[in-house]
């Protein structure tokens, strides 16, 4: 690239770095009046789709979750790991699911409106669209430079705070604005890579692997947050890394090894040779001119959400009614949500025991704690949304991606720290809700 070029070469990237991820912060964290409700663009544009589009969803729904049951046998990662196989089967048992609600056909417990009718209407719906339509808006947010311009300013806390690389802030934003599969797959390449020792990738894997903004659309949406989306938002965001900087300290994050991938030298991170901002603004501008046109990014994030997509919603409908029948019909999750009603009994939360039990089930799926306090008080809805998100692991989806990975983590070192961290969660949310809401 010659020298003449320079400029106009630069001032072409500053204009996509600046004006994309100016609209990806402006559709994702400005909230907009539309007929008598504040909420963000995103929300909006689902909101119009449901509201149009009726009957087509459902039949849209089936046709993904359909392709969601078939895909692991099309390119067969039915048969990577036990836990595939197993979600597998499960993913055929939501497409039969799935059938029968659409048909109408199956037995009358199914079709109970707080069973089958609110999981698909309250759930797999919304969450079927709002997957493939974030990962669009989402596309403006982390494929123009800010994600870089962001990770460059949390390096030098990085390894203070969470005792991580601070190539491991592009590992962090990366899950909670795009997805915690993403974050995954970056986090278990750099760890083959033996760019991070194992502490290092089971704290990115357990800690920073959340679920992303769209997902949290649906949670607050369930829980009727949505007024109040940017303190949800960022309060979650918040609460969920110092819950991880308190993880880190204490068993078993804090006994896992420092030894590298197969137990080989590894390549540990430099410091930056300039400022922090040059620095920044370096790779902001430099990951902007790499990037692919907008047409090509969009379709790109749209493949990505919707392959997501088929992967989640089987899961969903299946874990999830059976989440929800054990919750209404066995004392299964009272029993577990006993180890948490001390705390919530102590914070003086809403309804306690329901609070508790919340917690508990949130183990199953991270979207059943908003179902079953949809209508709860508004403390007690707000310190479960951020409980949903903040406790990271589920079985339904984070817990088999994590144990599909070559990390060394296994699921009894994994049930600990999701107590420890719904536990945590629940300290810190609840006397913040009590103070602000």
């Amino acid at each position: 690239m010659g020298t003449g070029g320079g400029p106009q070469f630069l001032s072409k990237e500053v204009a996509k770095l600046v004006l994309f991820s100016s609209l990806g912060i402006f559709l994702f964290f400005v909230p907009m009046t539309v007929g008598g409700t504040s909420s963000i663009s995103l929300d909006h544009m689902v909101t119009w789709i449901r509201e149009t589009f009726p009957s087509l969803l459902p039949v849209y729904a089936l046709i993904v979750i359909l392709g969601g049951a078939l895909r692991p046998w099309i390119v067969g990662s039915w048969n990577r790991s036990r836990m595939d196989r197993v979600f597998a089967v499960f993913k055929g048992f939501g497409l039969f699911i799935a059938l029968l609600l659409v048909s109408g056909v199956g037995p009358s417990w199914l079709f109970a409106p707080d069973i089958g009718p609110f999981l698909f209407d309250k759930l797999v719906i919304p969450v079927g669209l709002l997957v493939p339509i974030g990962s669009v808006f989402l596309t403006l947010l982390v494929g123009y430079g800010l994600l870089e311009f962001v990770g460059v300013f949390l390096r030098p806390v990085m390894r203070r705070i969470w005792h991580t690389p601070g190539r491991s802030a592009i590992d962090a934003v990366a899950s909670f604005v795009g997805s915690y599969s993403i974050g995954l797959l970056i986090t278990n390449r750099l760890y083959r890579e033996r760019r991070y020792t194992v502490k290092e990738a089971t704290i990115i894997a357990t800690g920073f692997s959340t679920v992303s903004a769209t997902f949290m659309v649906v949670v607050a949406k369930t829980l009727g947050l949505m007024p109040y989306w940017n303190l949800y938002f960022w309060l979650t965001l918040v609460i969920t890394f110092l819950v991880t900087a308190i993880t880190v300290r204490i068993p078993p994050i804090s006994r896992k090894s420092d030894a590298y991938h197969g137990g080989d030298a590894g390549h540990p991170e430099s410091a930056p040779a300039t400022s922090l901002m040059r620095t920044a603004w370096r790779e902001a501008v430099t990951a902007a001119g790499k990037s692919p046109s907008l047409g090509r990014n969009v379709w790109d994030h749209l493949k990505d959400g919707l392959v997501m997509t088929m992967e989640i919603l089987p899961s969903i409908l299946s874990v999830g009614l059976i989440g929800l029948l054990l919750a209404k019909y066995t004392p299964l999750f009272d029993w577990i949500g006993y180890l948490f009603f001390p705390f919530t009994w102590l914070l003086q939360l809403p309804e306690p025991l329901l609070a508790a039990k919340a917690a508990a089930v949130e183990i199953a799926e991270m979207f059943l704690p908003a179902l079953l306090t949809a209508d709860a008080p508004l403390v007690t809805r707000f310190v479960i949304g951020i409980v949903s998100v903040s406790s990271i692991l589920f079985f339904s989806a984070s817990i088999p991606c994590i144990l599909s990975t070559e990390i060394p983590v296994h699921m009894g070192e994994l049930l600990i720290i999701w107590m420890e961290r719904t536990i945590l969660t629940l300290l810190i949310a609840a006397p913040l809700a009590h103070l602000i809401l």
